[in-house]
């Protein structure tokens, strides 16, 4: 079920009247109730991939149960690799195995033998990555004794597939969304608002900006053998607000959604573009993923601990793995090596956390130095964009190749018309709301909050009025294929 489809206008306001009637009865009912709407929200997708998610939440369960009561070490080992090893060997199968399989016969007649291993044809199910994720956490801080194991079987089912971020995140801890199924939960018409406003703006990106992003890049990208260097890297442009605006837009809608049933989730994106260097990027970009990699396999790797040369191993070990959790494709294996490129200077100067507050923090408008740091960090985030957007290696090298031809200072090819216009237009307005509320959690958390009321609620209505105008037919989020 999609956030921008029709089945989920029908299901969310059902959902959340039955929900708030059953705060009158018990905890234990919500739970119960919240438990089965979010497997009927999976469940329309393809019902068969329940099983996966009831098994791996099943083991996990099981794994933190019996780790709260042995002592001995070795055995508690084993019940964390049992977890890793189940988690990992679902995620590698249905995301993985032909990718292996195929660069297993790539390298075979490389070397001059034939080798034939049958392609299977898997479906990957949606959501995989990030739930197997959020499970392995709950396992892997029990284990570390930072979280106490709970008892309440209900209570981490319905942590697992709490549908708001089910499907793409934000990849939650379970010290911060489980204790939350604990309590009762009381619906605050000021959180429900608020929760209101930030799923009508990722909606808005979603549907008006990524969308319509989307018909531009996919232009660009599959013609791209026939267009010039500055129309190549105007729609590199275009995909770089397209995958900042469907992605942040789906966490919007997952935050504001939570918000609407008594959940506080955390945030997942914290305007990434308006970064000074690669370093903060990656501060402000999919934090629930990028802090996953920090606290279970970078700080345990010895983090920027050591000699140069394990601190290069370090970086270049989490940006490859972060690049393959992405998809099996060399691309996005390429697009994590590049990332790791761009990063590490700043951490062997010891450069990478110089800008740990928003740019112009005291300020309306940026200095002429900030400026050229954003445009910069920009360009190389567009490039890198580039192999995560291209089917092969080879499609990203000749694009790039194209846009440092002598092509590039020709006029722009008439890819989109007027359509490419308006799109253009539409990414300047967005990122002008997104420029003045950088200092809050979503781009228009406390716009228009004093404007008279009759004003703040033609703004409101002139979003909805825009996401009606420029929607497209149920376009799926980019990260539903990871």
């Amino acid at each position: 079920m999609l956030f921008n489809s029709i089945e989920f206008v029908i299901f969310l306001p059902i959902t959340f009247l039955i929900y708030w009637h059953l705060a009158s009865k018990s905890i234990k009912h919500q739970n119960r109730f919240l438990l089965v709407a979010s497997y009927f929200f999976y469940g329309c997708w393809d019902w068969r991939f329940l099983s996966l998610i009831i098994f791996s939440s099943s083991v996990d369960f099981l794994v933190g149960f019996y780790l709260n009561k042995i002592h001995n070490i070795k055995t508690r080992k084993l019940l964390l690799l049992t977890s890793i090893f189940v988690n990992l060997s679902l995620l590698g199968f249905f995301k993985y195995f032909n990718f292996f399989a195929e660069s297993f016969t790539e390298v075979f007649t490389l070397m001059g033998k034939s080798i034939e291993i049958s392609r299977l044809n898997i479906i990957l199910p949606v959501g995989i990555s990030f739930y197997t994720f959020q499970t392995l956490s709950y396992s892997i801080d029990v284990y570390r004794r930072k979280i106490r194991p709970t008892r309440n079987i209900l209570s981490f089912f319905s942590f697992v597939c709490f549908f708001p971020q089910l499907v793409a995140g934000p990849i939650e801890r379970a010290q911060n969304l489980l204790p939350q199924f604990y309590k009762k939960r009381k619906f605050i018409y000021k959180n429900a608002v608020d929760g209101l406003r930030q799923i009508l703006w990722g909606l808005f990106k979603k549907v008006v900006i990524a969308d319509n992003s989307a018909i531009v890049v996919n232009l660009v990208f599959d013609n791209y053998l026939n267009l010039n260097g500055s129309t190549l890297f105007i729609g590199a442009i275009f995909f770089a607000f397209q995958i900042y605006a469907d992605f942040s837009g789906y966490s919007d809608i997952a935050i504001g959604t939570s918000r609407l049933f008594g959940f506080n989730l955390q945030q997942n994106f914290s305007f990434p573009y308006f970064s000074r260097d690669v370093a903060e990027f990656w501060r402000r970009w999919h934090i629930s993923l990028s802090t996953w990699f920090r606290d279970y396999l970078y700080i345990p790797l010895g983090g920027n601990r050591g000699s140069t040369l394990k601190k290069v191993r370090n970086i270049f070990t989490i940006f490859i793995i972060s690049g393959f959790w992405h998809g099996a494709n060399w691309t996005f294996i390429t697009w994590g090596f590049l990332n790791a490129c761009y990063f590490l200077p700043f951490l062997i100067t010891k450069k990478n956390r110089n800008h740990l507050n928003i740019v112009a923090q005291d300020n309306m408008f940026p200095s002429v130095k900030e400026v050229f740091q954003m445009l910069s960090t920009f360009i190389l985030t567009v490039f890198a964009w580039i192999f995560f957007r291209s089917k092969s290696i080879k499609d990203a090298v000749n694009y790039i190749n194209e846009i440092f031809s002598i092509s590039f200072f020709e006029m722009p090819d008439n890819f989109g018309g007027i359509e490419a216009l308006k799109t253009l237009i539409l990414i300047c307005l967005f990122m002008m709301f997104e420029w003045f509320g950088r200092r809050n959690k979503y781009g228009i958390e406390k716009i228009g909050l004093k404007w008279n009321s009759f004003i703040r609620y033609s703004f409101y209505f002139s979003l909805i009025i825009l996401i009606f105008i420029f929607s497209q037919d149920n376009m799926q989020f980019i990260y539903f294929q990871f």
